[in-house]
């Protein structure tokens, strides 16, 4: 099983400065390697149909409509499926969760992990650990010891990478971006991209 992380929106809290309302974390998870392979070709391929160079990054907030639509039908193709978790924001009262983004940030992914309703276990786990996100340096231990316990065994290994070099990162940006998307009623778009992948979609967790 292989899975593949990333978020949309931002894990701060102040709204008056742009802050988002909602955070999104998704999971595109394969329980193939070779499945997860064929889609890494496919999204490749796909970038160079539409004309962009190799090391272009695919990104829900950067890319237009006809992108965002191509790239998700590519996705709707795969032998994949997405799991994710919607933190409306307002349902968040700790202070330490507000006040500090990797902690914040640390246990959404917790969340999404663990409460998987048994559908992730013994997986490697990939995370965009590009840009200019400050993890804590015990981020992944902490993450093995709190989805590791007892019989229950959900971390094979767990790596951060560069989403700029991981199509498949990138996928769990577009997901994650397409689900974000979905609730801002404020887009005429806002259905359209989810809608594509809606039968991928596992599980959509609202938290609070």
């Amino acid at each position: 099983m292989l899975i593949f992380v990333d978020d949309s929106g931002d894990p701060g809290f102040k709204f008056d400065k742009g802050s988002t309302s909602y955070f999104v974390i998704a999971l595109v998870i394969f329980d193939d390697d070779l499945e997860a392979e064929k889609t890494s070709v496919r999204l490749k391929e796909l970038r160079r149909e539409l004309g962009f160079p190799d090391d272009v990054e695919f990104k829900f907030n950067k890319s237009n409509p006809r992108v965002k639509e191509s790239f998700m039908t590519c996705l709707a193709d795969a032998q994949c499926r997405v799991r994710a978790l919607v933190v409306p924001k307002e349902n968040i009262y700790s202070d330490e969760l507000k006040n500090n983004k990797n902690s914040f940030y640390s246990y959404i992914i917790k969340l999404v992990l663990k409460h998987n309703g048994g559908s992730v276990f013994d997986a490697k786990i990939r995370i965009d650990g590009s840009g200019d996100r400050v993890f804590r340096k015990n981020f992944l231990g902490y993450l093995r010891k709190e989805l590791n316990s007892g019989d229950v065994k959900i971390v094979k290994n767990c790596k951060l990478v560069d989403s700029k070099r991981d199509v498949l990162i990138q996928a769990a940006d577009m997901a994650a971006g397409a689900i974000r998307r979905s609730y801002d009623k404020s887009k005429k778009d806002h259905s359209l991209y989810k809608n594509i992948i809606k039968d991928k979609i596992e599980d959509e967790w609202v938290f609070g």
